[in-house]
């Protein structure tokens, strides 16, 4: 999964289905405190990501994270690698 577009699709459904937000609220300028994301829910969503892309994010890259295009550059990085 290293197309920006699949990654973004996949994550507006994750967030759809993990926390019942509305995909048409989710632009990659979105932050995740506009959606009412706190840490431990981030920390969930990470955990889907990993199950899905089978790598796991960073800590340094996680503490970077602040919209939904920072988790889309992110996982688009380390499916590249």
């Amino acid at each position: 999964m290293t197309d920006r577009d699949a990654i973004y699709a996949t994550l507006r459904r994750l967030l759809r289905e993990l926390f019942e937000i509305d995909p048409a609220q989710v632009t990659p300028e979105t932050t995740f405190q506009e959606l009412d994301i706190d840490s431990i829910d981030a920390v969930d969503l990470v955990v889907h990501l990993h199950d899905l892309i089978g790598k796991r994010i960073p800590p340094d890259d996680f503490r970077q994270i602040r919209t939904v295009g920072d988790v889309v550059e992110v996982v688009q990085r380390l499916t590249a690698e």
